[in-house]
Protein backbone atom coordinates (compact mmCIF):
# COMPACT_ATOMS: atom_id res chain seq x y z
CA UNK A 1 0.00 0.00 0.00
CA UNK A 2 1.06 3.36 -0.53
CA UNK A 3 1.21 5.67 1.98
CA UNK A 4 0.40 9.52 1.06
CA UNK A 5 3.08 12.22 2.06
CA UNK A 6 2.26 14.59 4.63
CA UNK A 7 2.59 17.68 3.22
CA UNK A 8 4.92 20.39 6.08
CA UNK A 9 5.44 24.19 6.27
CA UNK A 10 8.92 25.21 4.73
CA UNK A 11 10.13 28.36 4.83
CA UNK A 12 9.93 29.06 1.40
CA UNK A 13 7.74 32.01 -1.00
CA UNK A 14 4.37 31.26 -1.29
CA UNK A 15 3.10 30.38 -4.34
CA UNK A 16 -0.25 31.14 -6.22
CA UNK A 17 -0.73 29.01 -8.98
CA UNK A 18 -3.96 29.76 -11.25
CA UNK A 19 -7.15 27.41 -9.04
CA UNK A 20 -10.40 26.66 -10.36
CA UNK A 21 -12.62 25.44 -7.76
CA UNK A 22 -15.22 23.22 -8.73
CA UNK A 23 -18.42 22.60 -6.57
CA UNK A 24 -21.25 19.93 -7.77
CA UNK A 25 -24.56 21.21 -6.54
CA UNK A 26 -27.92 19.23 -6.40
CA UNK A 27 -30.84 21.20 -4.05
CA UNK A 28 -28.19 23.00 -2.37
CA UNK A 29 -30.65 26.35 -1.33
CA UNK A 30 -30.23 25.51 2.46
CA UNK A 31 -25.76 25.31 2.10
CA UNK A 32 -25.27 27.29 -0.84
CA UNK A 33 -25.51 30.98 1.07
CA UNK A 34 -22.98 29.36 3.94
CA UNK A 35 -20.75 28.06 1.21
CA UNK A 36 -20.73 31.56 -1.28
CA UNK A 37 -20.35 33.33 2.02
CA UNK A 38 -17.09 31.13 2.93
CA UNK A 39 -15.81 31.26 -0.59
CA UNK A 40 -15.73 34.77 -0.51
CA UNK A 41 -13.82 35.04 2.10
CA UNK A 42 -10.82 33.16 0.54
CA UNK A 43 -7.63 34.81 1.34
CA UNK A 44 -6.19 33.70 -2.10
CA UNK A 45 -5.69 36.67 -4.48
CA UNK A 46 -8.77 37.35 -7.03
CA UNK A 47 -6.86 37.10 -10.32
CA UNK A 48 -5.50 33.99 -9.72
CA UNK A 49 -9.21 32.18 -8.59
CA UNK A 50 -12.12 31.18 -10.19
CA UNK A 51 -15.11 29.43 -8.80
CA UNK A 52 -17.35 27.07 -10.92
CA UNK A 53 -20.58 26.03 -9.64
CA UNK A 54 -22.21 23.50 -11.32
CA UNK A 55 -26.46 23.00 -10.87
CA UNK A 56 -26.58 19.21 -11.64
CA UNK A 57 -30.86 19.78 -12.45
CA UNK A 58 -31.72 21.24 -9.14
CA UNK A 59 -35.47 21.13 -8.55
CA UNK A 60 -35.49 23.57 -5.83
CA UNK A 61 -34.23 27.51 -5.72
CA UNK A 62 -30.41 26.72 -6.42
CA UNK A 63 -30.78 27.77 -9.52
CA UNK A 64 -32.03 31.19 -8.63
CA UNK A 65 -29.69 31.69 -5.61
CA UNK A 66 -26.43 30.83 -8.40
CA UNK A 67 -28.08 33.44 -10.34
CA UNK A 68 -28.17 36.04 -7.98
CA UNK A 69 -24.56 35.09 -6.74
CA UNK A 70 -22.41 35.03 -10.15
CA UNK A 71 -24.01 38.42 -10.60
CA UNK A 72 -23.30 39.93 -7.35
CA UNK A 73 -19.97 38.61 -7.14
CA UNK A 74 -18.74 39.65 -11.01
CA UNK A 75 -19.32 43.00 -9.41
CA UNK A 76 -17.17 42.79 -6.89
CA UNK A 77 -13.97 41.46 -9.68
CA UNK A 78 -14.52 37.45 -8.07
CA UNK A 79 -14.53 35.24 -11.07
CA UNK A 80 -17.80 32.86 -10.27
CA UNK A 81 -19.64 31.06 -12.57
CA UNK A 82 -22.39 29.15 -12.62
CA UNK A 83 -23.17 26.53 -15.45
CA UNK A 84 -26.07 24.19 -15.24
CA UNK A 85 -25.82 19.82 -16.16
CA UNK A 86 -28.35 17.55 -16.18
CA UNK A 87 -27.75 15.06 -18.62
CA UNK A 88 -26.45 12.30 -15.99
CA UNK A 89 -27.76 13.10 -11.85
CA UNK A 90 -24.13 12.37 -10.41
CA UNK A 91 -22.36 14.62 -8.39
CA UNK A 92 -19.09 12.88 -10.98
CA UNK A 93 -20.62 13.60 -14.20
CA UNK A 94 -21.29 17.63 -12.46
CA UNK A 95 -17.76 17.94 -11.78
CA UNK A 96 -16.62 16.64 -14.80
CA UNK A 97 -18.94 19.40 -16.58
CA UNK A 98 -16.78 21.94 -14.40
CA UNK A 99 -13.16 20.51 -15.51
CA UNK A 100 -14.53 20.70 -19.14
CA UNK A 101 -14.52 24.42 -18.59
CA UNK A 102 -12.20 25.50 -16.18
CA UNK A 103 -9.05 27.52 -16.78
CA UNK A 104 -6.72 27.00 -13.92
CA UNK A 105 -3.69 24.51 -13.86
CA UNK A 106 -5.12 23.40 -10.11
CA UNK A 107 -8.67 22.13 -10.07
CA UNK A 108 -9.88 22.19 -6.75
CA UNK A 109 -12.88 20.41 -5.82
CA UNK A 110 -15.24 20.30 -2.47
CA UNK A 111 -19.35 20.46 -1.78
CA UNK A 112 -22.28 22.44 -1.38
CA UNK A 113 -22.79 21.52 2.22
CA UNK A 114 -19.23 22.51 2.81
CA UNK A 115 -17.57 25.57 4.63
CA UNK A 116 -13.90 26.07 3.99
CA UNK A 117 -11.83 27.77 6.40
CA UNK A 118 -10.64 31.52 4.59
CA UNK A 119 -6.82 30.19 4.49
CA UNK A 120 -8.19 26.78 2.47
CA UNK A 121 -7.12 27.57 -0.69
CA UNK A 122 -3.92 29.51 0.17
CA UNK A 123 -2.81 26.56 2.43
CA UNK A 124 -3.87 23.84 -0.30
CA UNK A 125 -2.47 24.74 -3.02
CA UNK A 126 1.51 24.91 -1.62
CA UNK A 127 2.63 21.35 -1.85
CA UNK A 128 2.39 22.07 -5.67
CA UNK A 129 5.29 23.37 -5.74
CA UNK A 130 6.92 20.14 -4.84
CA UNK A 131 6.75 19.20 -9.03
CA UNK A 132 6.03 15.53 -8.22
CA UNK A 133 3.10 16.29 -6.16
CA UNK A 134 0.08 15.59 -8.54
CA UNK A 135 -3.11 15.70 -5.68
CA UNK A 136 -3.22 16.98 -2.54
CA UNK A 137 -5.72 16.08 0.25
CA UNK A 138 -6.61 18.89 2.48
CA UNK A 139 -8.38 17.80 5.90
CA UNK A 140 -12.56 17.38 6.66
CA UNK A 141 -13.33 18.47 9.45
CA UNK A 142 -17.05 18.45 11.57
CA UNK A 143 -19.11 21.91 12.16
CA UNK A 144 -19.98 22.13 15.58
CA UNK A 145 -23.00 19.24 16.56
CA UNK A 146 -26.41 20.05 16.85
CA UNK A 147 -27.76 16.84 18.09
CA UNK A 148 -26.90 13.64 19.31
CA UNK A 149 -26.45 12.07 16.04
CA UNK A 150 -23.96 14.73 14.73
CA UNK A 151 -22.44 14.56 18.02
CA UNK A 152 -21.85 10.39 18.06
CA UNK A 153 -20.68 11.17 14.13
CA UNK A 154 -17.85 13.63 15.47
CA UNK A 155 -16.89 11.17 18.52
CA UNK A 156 -16.54 8.22 15.36
CA UNK A 157 -14.20 10.88 13.36
CA UNK A 158 -16.48 10.01 10.77
CA UNK A 159 -15.44 12.68 7.96
CA UNK A 160 -11.79 12.79 8.19
CA UNK A 161 -9.12 12.01 5.71
CA UNK A 162 -7.46 9.87 8.52
CA UNK A 163 -9.79 6.73 6.66
CA UNK A 164 -9.03 7.40 3.60
CA UNK A 165 -5.68 7.97 3.54
CA UNK A 166 -5.04 4.79 5.03
CA UNK A 167 -7.15 2.83 3.05
CA UNK A 168 -5.40 -0.86 2.75
CA UNK A 169 -5.28 -1.17 -0.96
CA UNK A 170 -3.88 2.65 -2.04
CA UNK A 171 -4.65 6.00 -0.39
CA UNK A 172 -7.44 8.19 -1.76
CA UNK A 173 -8.97 11.92 -1.24
CA UNK A 174 -12.69 12.49 -0.21
CA UNK A 175 -13.75 15.31 -3.06
CA UNK A 176 -14.61 17.17 -0.14
CA UNK A 177 -11.41 18.62 -0.24
CA UNK A 178 -9.18 17.83 -2.99
CA UNK A 179 -6.81 19.65 -5.56
CA UNK A 180 -5.51 17.88 -8.94
CA UNK A 181 -2.99 19.24 -11.44
CA UNK A 182 -5.37 20.00 -14.59
CA UNK A 183 -2.79 18.38 -16.95
CA UNK A 184 -3.51 14.74 -15.06
CA UNK A 185 -6.98 14.61 -16.59
CA UNK A 186 -5.69 14.58 -19.83
CA UNK A 187 -3.49 12.01 -19.11
CA UNK A 188 -5.67 9.55 -17.19
CA UNK A 189 -9.52 10.41 -17.78
CA UNK A 190 -12.10 12.57 -16.23
CA UNK A 191 -14.45 10.97 -13.06
CA UNK A 192 -16.60 7.82 -13.96
CA UNK A 193 -19.48 9.82 -14.62
CA UNK A 194 -21.93 6.88 -14.50
CA UNK A 195 -20.95 6.48 -10.56
CA UNK A 196 -22.85 7.45 -7.75
CA UNK A 197 -20.68 6.57 -5.24
CA UNK A 198 -16.55 5.94 -4.93
CA UNK A 199 -15.84 8.27 -7.69
CA UNK A 200 -13.09 9.86 -5.53
CA UNK A 201 -11.48 6.35 -4.65
CA UNK A 202 -11.37 5.54 -8.34
CA UNK A 203 -9.84 8.83 -9.71
CA UNK A 204 -7.24 8.95 -7.05
CA UNK A 205 -6.25 5.16 -7.69
CA UNK A 206 -6.30 5.50 -11.41
CA UNK A 207 -3.76 8.29 -11.09
CA UNK A 208 -1.34 6.77 -8.84
CA UNK A 209 -1.71 3.21 -11.12
CA UNK A 210 -1.02 5.03 -14.24
CA UNK A 211 0.88 7.87 -13.35
CA UNK A 212 4.01 8.99 -11.24
CA UNK A 213 2.13 11.71 -9.35
CA UNK A 214 2.52 11.90 -5.72
CA UNK A 215 -0.77 12.33 -3.46
CA UNK A 216 0.16 14.68 -0.13
CA UNK A 217 -1.87 15.41 2.90
CA UNK A 218 -2.19 18.97 3.77
CA UNK A 219 -3.86 18.88 7.45
CA UNK A 220 -3.97 22.64 7.37
CA UNK A 221 -6.04 22.97 4.38
CA UNK A 222 -9.56 22.43 5.83
CA UNK A 223 -13.15 22.51 5.14
CA UNK A 224 -16.10 21.78 7.55
CA UNK A 225 -18.76 19.75 6.74
CA UNK A 226 -22.25 19.18 8.50
CA UNK A 227 -22.54 15.55 9.94
CA UNK A 228 -25.70 14.11 9.31
CA UNK A 229 -29.02 14.84 11.58
CA UNK A 230 -30.92 12.15 11.54
CA UNK A 231 -31.30 8.27 11.48
CA UNK A 232 -32.40 8.34 7.42
CA UNK A 233 -29.13 10.06 6.66
CA UNK A 234 -27.18 8.18 8.62
CA UNK A 235 -28.46 5.19 7.15
CA UNK A 236 -28.00 6.36 3.69
CA UNK A 237 -24.59 7.67 4.85
CA UNK A 238 -23.52 4.41 5.38
CA UNK A 239 -25.28 2.53 3.11
CA UNK A 240 -23.97 4.17 0.52
CA UNK A 241 -20.23 3.49 1.91
CA UNK A 242 -21.31 -0.23 1.42
CA UNK A 243 -22.57 0.54 -2.18
CA UNK A 244 -18.98 1.96 -2.79
CA UNK A 245 -17.36 -0.83 -1.44
CA UNK A 246 -18.36 -3.43 -3.99
CA UNK A 247 -18.60 -0.74 -6.78
CA UNK A 248 -14.20 -0.34 -5.90
CA UNK A 249 -14.39 -4.10 -5.75
CA UNK A 250 -15.90 -4.60 -8.79
CA UNK A 251 -13.37 -1.86 -10.51
CA UNK A 252 -10.41 -2.51 -8.85
CA UNK A 253 -10.28 -5.68 -6.72
CA UNK A 254 -10.12 -4.12 -3.43
CA UNK A 255 -11.37 -6.67 -0.95
CA UNK A 256 -14.94 -6.56 0.34
CA UNK A 257 -15.86 -5.63 3.96
CA UNK A 258 -16.55 -8.26 5.97
CA UNK A 259 -21.38 -8.06 6.34
CA UNK A 260 -22.62 -7.93 9.49
CA UNK A 261 -23.96 -11.49 10.06
CA UNK A 262 -27.53 -12.04 12.08
CA UNK A 263 -25.68 -13.80 14.76
CA UNK A 264 -23.16 -10.97 15.26
CA UNK A 265 -25.76 -8.75 15.41
CA UNK A 266 -28.11 -10.65 18.03
CA UNK A 267 -25.05 -11.32 20.38
CA UNK A 268 -24.14 -7.56 20.61
CA UNK A 269 -27.07 -6.26 21.45
CA UNK A 270 -27.36 -9.14 23.96
CA UNK A 271 -23.70 -7.69 25.64
CA UNK A 272 -25.30 -3.95 24.89
CA UNK A 273 -28.15 -4.80 27.30
CA UNK A 274 -26.99 -6.69 30.09
CA UNK A 275 -23.64 -5.20 30.46
CA UNK A 276 -22.89 -1.74 28.14
CA UNK A 277 -26.03 -0.04 28.82
CA UNK A 278 -26.12 -0.84 32.81
CA UNK A 279 -22.34 0.94 32.86
CA UNK A 280 -23.48 3.73 30.95
CA UNK A 281 -26.68 4.45 32.86
CA UNK A 282 -24.47 4.28 36.11
CA UNK A 283 -21.84 6.09 34.80
CA UNK A 284 -24.40 9.01 33.65
CA UNK A 285 -26.10 9.11 36.68
CA UNK A 286 -22.72 9.60 38.93
CA UNK A 287 -22.02 12.40 36.45
CA UNK A 288 -19.14 10.26 34.62
CA UNK A 289 -21.29 9.85 31.25
CA UNK A 290 -23.00 11.25 28.83
CA UNK A 291 -26.77 10.43 27.47
CA UNK A 292 -25.29 9.66 24.31
CA UNK A 293 -22.64 6.44 25.61
CA UNK A 294 -25.79 4.83 26.28
CA UNK A 295 -26.70 4.16 22.71
CA UNK A 296 -23.28 3.71 21.30
CA UNK A 297 -24.09 0.26 20.11
CA UNK A 298 -27.54 0.37 19.10
CA UNK A 299 -26.02 3.04 17.02
CA UNK A 300 -22.76 1.18 15.89
CA UNK A 301 -25.03 -1.83 14.76
CA UNK A 302 -27.40 0.58 12.23
CA UNK A 303 -24.91 1.77 10.07
CA UNK A 304 -22.81 -1.53 10.13
CA UNK A 305 -26.21 -3.31 9.07
CA UNK A 306 -26.83 -0.19 6.60
CA UNK A 307 -23.33 -0.31 5.38
CA UNK A 308 -24.03 -4.34 5.02
CA UNK A 309 -26.80 -4.20 3.08
CA UNK A 310 -25.53 -1.59 0.67
CA UNK A 311 -22.76 -3.79 -0.14
CA UNK A 312 -25.13 -7.07 -0.57
CA UNK A 313 -27.74 -4.66 -2.75
CA UNK A 314 -25.16 -2.24 -4.93
CA UNK A 315 -25.08 -3.55 -9.15
CA UNK A 316 -22.57 -1.94 -10.68
CA UNK A 317 -24.25 -0.25 -13.46
CA UNK A 318 -22.37 -1.55 -16.85
CA UNK A 319 -22.15 2.26 -18.27
CA UNK A 320 -20.70 2.72 -15.15
CA UNK A 321 -16.90 0.85 -16.24
CA UNK A 322 -16.79 4.27 -18.70
CA UNK A 323 -14.54 6.99 -18.28
CA UNK A 324 -15.09 10.42 -19.63
CA UNK A 325 -12.55 11.84 -21.58
CA UNK A 326 -11.61 15.28 -22.14
CA UNK A 327 -12.35 16.78 -25.70
CA UNK A 328 -15.40 14.52 -25.57
CA UNK A 329 -18.97 15.05 -25.13
CA UNK A 330 -19.01 15.12 -21.53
Amino acid sequence: MAVPVVATKQAEPMVYPSVSVIVPIYNGEADLPALLECLMEQQYPLAQVEYCLVDNGSSDRTPQILQSAAQFRRKRGIQLYTLTYSAIQSAYAARNAGVAVATGDILVFTDADCQPASDWLVNLVQPFRNAAVGLVAGEIKALPSTNWLERYADRQNTLAQHHTLNHPYRPYAQTANLAVRASIFWQVGLFRPHLTTGGDADLCWRIQQETHWQLVHAADAVVYHRHRHSLKGLRQQWYRYGCSNRYLHELHGVELMRPLSGRELRYRFMRWGLKEFPQATFKLFTGQGTPLELVITPLDLWCARARTQGLQLACLPENAHTIARLGEDI
